[in-house]
Order: C-alpha cells, then structure tokens, then sequence
C-alpha cells in the first residue's frame, strides 16, 4: 500500500524539493552532494561552514505537521504513523517520528525538510550585497543529504547570529532540533567531514575532497574483524567475503582525492591478511606461506589468492582486489534542477544514465558492445537496461545445444526476463538493428 500511494506523492515530493537536497531522491546520490559540496567551497568567498545534523530525524519528525502538510490521504498516513510497533514481543505506540523501514518514510522525511533552502534563498539572495557585511557577499549555500546539511558563508557572525536561530526555527515548527553536540561552526581552512568525506581548503588555496580519517578507519576496523573471525574459512571464502566490500568502499570514494589512501589501504589488508597466513600455519616458513596464498597476477605481485570449483567440479583461482587499481574518475553532478518525472529533462537523464552504463561496463570490453549494439535496451520487452535494472548475459542457442560464447550468440538481458525466458524456454533472437536502420535510412 506504501508503494502505491509513493507513486502518486514522490513526483509531488521531487516537484517541491529544495534544489540541492540528494538523500532518498531518483537519479541523486552521495557524490552529487559532495560535488556541490567541492563547488560552492571553490570560490574564496566561502570560508565559513555550519555542519548540521538533525537529532533522532526520523523519530523526532512531528505528526501534526505531517498530517497538515504532506499532500496525501491524511486518513491513510495517519494509520501509518500512528500504527506502532512491536520490539521482544512488546507493543510500542509511536507518537512522533516517521515508520522506520517504511518505504514511503524517506520521502515523507524529505517532504518534511524541503524548503529550508528556499527560505535561506529568500532572506539571502545570491550576488545581493549586505551592509552589515560591509558591502560584501554573504556566499550562503545550502547543501543537504537526508538529515546532514552543510551551509555556507563569508562570515561566521552571520552563521552564528542569524543562519543557525533561523535554522532552528525552521526545525522546530517541524518538532525537530539541531544536535547541540554534532552541529559545529567550521573554517573551511580547518576542514570538515561530510558523508565520510574531508573538505579542507590548505594554505596554498587548494581545496580537496578525500576519505575522512574516520571512515577508513571504520572501514579498516570491520575488515580487520572479519579476517580475525575467519581463522579456519578457506583463502577463497575469505576473498568472497571481502571483495565485495573493498570495491563497494572503493566506488564509494572513487570520485575523490583517494588513491594515495587507497594505497594505504591495500597495505593494511596485506598485512591484516599475511597476519590471518601466519596464524593459521604456525610451523610454516615465510616462503612456503607466500607461495600457498600469495601469488604475481600481471604486473602486481604478492596478491592474495584463493582456489575454488566451478559446477563441473574444474578449480579455477580468484583474486583479492585492490582498492588502488579502482580508477579515480570526476563525478559529473546531476543539475539541481533537474527533475526526473519533467519531460523536458529525459533527454538529459538519459544521456547520463547511458554515460553510467558506459562507464560501468569500462574493462569490458565485450558488455559495452553488446549494450551499444543492442542500443541500450532489453530484446524482451523492448525497455532500457540501466544499473537500477541491472542485467544479465544470455545465450540466443544454448551452450548445451553446441552455442558459442562469441558476442553473435549473447545478448544482455533484463534479470527478469532472463528468468522468465529460461522459467518459460522462450527463443531470444539476436536484435537486427543495423539492418532496420539501413532500411529505414
């Protein structure tokens, strides 16, 4: 009922959204917001950032005013905030605070925040001079992800005396307020943290974006953990477990300044992972060890390996990745305006999405040209197969039929039309368009 009644509020909710939000909305994310975040700061005018976070958001957020102001059935959200919830078998009313784990909650919580931007940009219009800052710019931005912000300023008077009590005031008509503790008045020289990243203007005026101190560590901490607790898996299950997590982490940072701390990284994995060797082979020697679990692959030496089986019972070796082989490449922001359920934007949102997809399948050659080839969509349904849909490589003649693995006997498919080509044994023709455009041309 939840992801009924969000298809008729979120286009609604992205309507009215502040420009420069990017948590829980389509086609924005976490480097979006860091983006904006580098762009604002670039300029000298900017030197002064209030980072704010909002105390228990989402459990904090007032009925009364979601009631009156999110444009639903009050009937039906009410049922939703007011239903409660059970934790050991023990019923909890809920009287303030959005459901937790509602697929609607994210976007009810937008709807509450939206417009502290629009209300900064009213009272401090962009280019508009101010006495009480002789003349200058107040350089006010305002850069939200869900419930952190950042705002900016030339002045820190100004962000003291009259941003911060009108912050506030924004807040409390919602019943929320700024966390006294973890809302702080930073110079940009000084640097701050935001969405695991460090934003820091140096004295030679440059200003860069890298991982935080305290993301890496909190990311080094739980791969530490998890190498300790697998003393007795198999080098492969160990590789399983944590390839995933290094190159989540890694794409995560990928857009930043991060490769002298992705080198760091792959260290401390080496020798967390060389540590794990040891103790699991006492009386062995260091020779023997680095030959059992380390091995040359290419040009990069003593990477950690493992051996599994395919299903024919074949073993074939996989490999621990490198957080310092993920390539660094520039985020291109999505443009703050731009709104996904806006015709006039789905050129736009197309072009970036077929930009995302070649560069997810950049090292593949073979996908990229089976996505081009294909023009980008499923030849099941005849839709697009975007990263959000994912996809999944098929065989027009199966192998067990005497098919080949060559690009003229594979097409990409939805995941679940793969399925459902498989579930149903429907026939998947390879799609002729060359040959429909040199016949319409």
């Amino acid at each position: 009922m939840q992801a009924l009644y969000l298809l008729a509020l979120d286009p609604v909710a992205e309507t009215t959204a502040d420009r420069n939000s990017y948590g829980f909305r389509q086609q924005r994310s976490c480097a979006d917001a860091i983006q904006q975040t580098f762009t604002v700061l670039k300029t000298a005018t900017t030197e002064w950032i209030l980072e704010g976070d909002i105390r228990s958001c989402f459990d904090k957020i007032s009925h009364d005013w979601l009631l009156a102001h999110v444009p639903m059935d009050r009937t039906i959200l009410q049922k939703w905030l007011k239903a409660g919830y059970i934790d050991k078998h023990v019923f909890h009313e809920t009287a303030e605070g959005t459901p937790q784990g509602g697929i609607i909650s994210p976007t009810v919580a937008n709807c509450a925040l939206d417009g502290l931007e629009r209300v900064l940009v009213k009272k401090y219009p962009p280019k508009i001079r101010l006495k009480s800052l002789g003349g200058k710019v107040p350089a006010v931005n305002f850069v939200r992800y869900a419930d952190d912000f950042i705002i900016t300023s030339k002045s820190k008077d100004l962000l003291e005396g009259e941003i911060k009590p009108l912050v506030e005031q924004f807040l409390h008509e919602r019943g929320l307020e700024l966390s006294p503790t973890k809302t702080v008045i930073t110079h940009v020289e000084q640097g701050f943290d935001f969405l695991g990243h460090n934003v820091r203007r140096y004295p030679n005026g440059k200003l860069l974006t890298t991982p935080s101190k305290k993301n890496v560590k909190t990311f080094l901490d739980g791969i530490r953990k998890l190498i300790k607790a697998a003393r007795g898996w198999p080098a492969a299950e160990l590789i399983n477990k944590l390839n995933p997590k290094i190159r989540g982490w890694a794409n995560y940072h990928r857009h930043v300044v991060s490769k002298r701390i992705f080198r760091r990284v792959d260290y401390n994995l080496f020798s967390s992972l060389w540590r794990w060797a040891r103790r699991r082979h006492p009386n062995k020697n260091q020779r023997w060890i680095k030959k059992k679990y380390f091995e040359q692959r290419g040009t990069r030496n003593w990477i950690f390996t493992g051996e599994m089986r395919d299903d024919q019972g074949q073993p074939f070796k996989i490999w621990l990745l490198s957080a310092s082989a993920t390539p660094i490449r520039r985020h291109v922001k999505v443009r703050s305006d731009a709104n996904p359920y806006d015709p006039a934007y789905e050129t736009y949102f197309e072009k970036r999405e077929g930009d995302h997809m070649r560069d997810t399948f950049r090292g593949s050659r073979f996908l990229r040209f089976l996505w081009s080839e294909q023009r980008g969509l499923c030849p099941v349904c005849n839709t697009k197969i975007t990263r959000l849909s994912g996809w999944r490589l098929h065989h027009c003649v199966p192998r067990v039929m005497g098919g080949s693995t060559s690009a003229e006997n594979r097409v990409l498919l939805h995941p679940e039309c793969h399925d459902r080509v498989h579930r149903l044994s429907l026939s998947v023709s390879k799609p002729c368009l060359r040959q429909e455009a040199l016949r319409s041309a």
